[in-house]
């Protein structure tokens, strides 16, 4: 009787461990296709950070998804936050109007560059456009 019962429990404990392994292989593949998803294999636009984020002294993420709008700034509301004294507090607005996105300066101190160039009026972003904001440099991906 207390061999049946060893064995028995012997096996409930293999299976315990298998369903513990095969918890851990599902949550590591959740969590790789979770950072494929917000990379460039996305169907829609978005910003990457040019720059090595590893220059920088304050921290971001590579890709920023672009859905209908997204504000730029030193702000802790913006959808992107550069905290750098270089960028004014609410720096820049994309926004998407008629199928195509746009990008505004908000009066910003030291200005918003589109492919170096300081930009003072709503102007239409295009695939490869590099948008410069303090020393943070994105490449616009329009997908």
């Amino acid at each position: 009787m207390f061999e049946i019962l060893s064995m028995a429990l012997k096996y409930v404990f293999i299976l315990i461990i298998y369903i513990f392994i095969i918890n851990i292989i599902r949550l590591i593949y959740l969590d790789i296709r979770s950072i494929n998803t917000d990379s460039s294999e996305t169907d829609s636009s978005y910003l990457k950070v040019i720059n090595r984020l590893d220059t920088l002294d304050f921290r971001m993420q590579e890709y920023y998804p672009l859905i209908d709008e997204l504000s730029i700034g030193r702000n802790a509301k913006n959808d992107i936050v550069i905290k750098d004294k270089v960028v004014s507090k609410n720096h820049a607005h994309i926004f998407y109007e008629d199928g195509l996105y746009f990008i505004e300066d908000l009066n910003s101190s030291n200005g918003t560059y589109l492919n170096g160039e300081q930009i003072d009026e709503i102007i239409e972003l295009r695939d490869g456009d590099r948008i410069g904001v303090g020393f943070v440099q994105f490449l616009f991906v329009n997908r």
